[in-house]
């Protein structure tokens, strides 16, 4: 047998015409820069944080309302693309926004009439929704400065963000201390950790509104396949409060105890609870099957493959499905029309400081508050 010249064997020896590949078990070094993202009008300056870890992936963060502004995740041919809704540049946010990819609270969903009574003390809120208070007021965590540090060690990177919330702002008592933890791994997964404590008796409610859309922005998260472990849901009136009463999910377009197309119910407005909700825009119940942080729901994109697990250690989720969108805002090359993305709002139940039956979300003094999400990207 006739011998390879000596360079072209060196060169399939290196594997520059494809046969070596790297092993699977090397990986990049997972990252974490910092850039400007631009200034209040107050003059307070936002920076954009872009996370990357061993395989690629990036979740980029500013630290103006701890907006998550671009997550990417990989398909079934490994390719990464954007699969949140939102902006390149901070003006669009500051122009006002559905709370996209934002950091909410105070207190996450509505609170009738923008009132409760707390240890006997009756606290009015801004009423910004219809009647009701909505993720916090006017002014809530989304539209704030968080002091930020970066976190680089042992592959996980990660963004720490603190704020501390006056007493009496937007209405709600008490000097409240926040922590907000995001974190991405290797597992594709981004977790994010929230504690928060109180000088005095408080309700706090948090949660995250990314919009996401598997697709990678191309299309409406219609065809998207969702699955929820719960039994119930909490039924709301037509300004989307709760009755008080919780409503079995079988035999109704809100079952999705087995993976479901979003389109299957969204348009059974012979419901009424689809009819009010203008399509799913409503908090269903966990059915715990363990404690701590569980895996409660999956989102899948048939066409791409991709594939992303919602793990909590909250009692509730609000399944919302972009209703209010409108086509008037664009960003990333997208146009944000109706239903074209989704939220996991992984939290307690709306109007809780006003329904005693429902899960208690006081913080009294001495107490910490902390709860756990985790949302992890695959694909199928």
């Amino acid at each position: 047998m006739k011998k390879l010249p000596f360079l072209l064997t060196a060169l399939i020896g290196f594997g520059l015409f494809g046969c070596s590949q790297k092993s699977n078990d090397e990986k990049m070094t997972s990252t974490i820069s910092k850039e400007s993202f631009g200034e209040l009008p107050d003059g307070q300056k936002a920076d954009l944080y872009t996370l990357t870890n061993g395989n690629g992936m990036t979740v980029n963060i500013t630290n103006y309302g701890g907006i998550i502004t671009k997550l990417t995740a990989p398909d079934k041919n490994g390719e990464f693309a954007d699969v949140v809704l939102g902006f390149d540049s901070l003006p669009p946010y500051l122009g006002g926004h559905p709370f996209f990819g934002a950091l909410v609270g105070r207190y996450g969903n509505r609170i009738a009439k923008g009132k409760f009574t707390l240890e006997g003390k009756d606290y009015t809120l801004a009423i910004n929704n219809g009647p009701n208070a909505l993720h916090g007021g006017k002014k809530g965590f989304d539209k704030v400065i968080w002091k930020a540090t970066e976190i680089n060690k042992d592959s996980v990177v990660g963004l720490e963000l603190e704020y501390t919330s006056k007493d009496m702002e937007e209405g709600y008592p008490g000097n409240l201390s926040v922590k907000i933890t995001y974190t991405l791994d290797n597992d594709n997964a981004l977790t994010i950790n929230y504690t928060a404590s109180t000088d005095k008796t408080t309700v706090i409610n948090l949660t995250n509104h990314s919009y996401f859309n598997l697709t990678g922005l191309k299309r409406d998260i219609l065809d998207h396949e969702v699955s929820i472990v719960s039994d119930s849901i909490v039924p709301v009136d037509t300004t989307l409060i709760p009755t008080g009463k919780l409503r079995a999910v079988e035999g109704t377009p809100f079952d999705f105890r087995k993976p479901t197309k979003v389109s299957a119910g969204i348009n059974k407005t012979e419901d009424e609870q689809i009819k009010n909700g203008g399509g799913y825009d409503h908090c269903w119940v966990i059915k715990r099957t363990e404690p701590g942080l569980m895996l409660f729901a999956t989102v899948k994109d048939p066409e791409s493959g991709r594939f992303m697990e919602v793990f909590t250690t909250e009692p509730a989720v609000q399944f919302y499905t972009g209703n209010f969108l409108d086509g008037s805002l664009k960003g990333k090359g997208a146009t944000f029309s109706k239903r074209f993305g989704l939220c996991m709002e992984t939290e307690h139940y709306p109007d809780s400081p006003n329904q005693p039956q429902f899960p208690t979300t006081q913080l009294k003094p001495g107490e910490t508050y902390s709860t756990t999400t985790k949302y992890r990207f695959s694909a199928k």
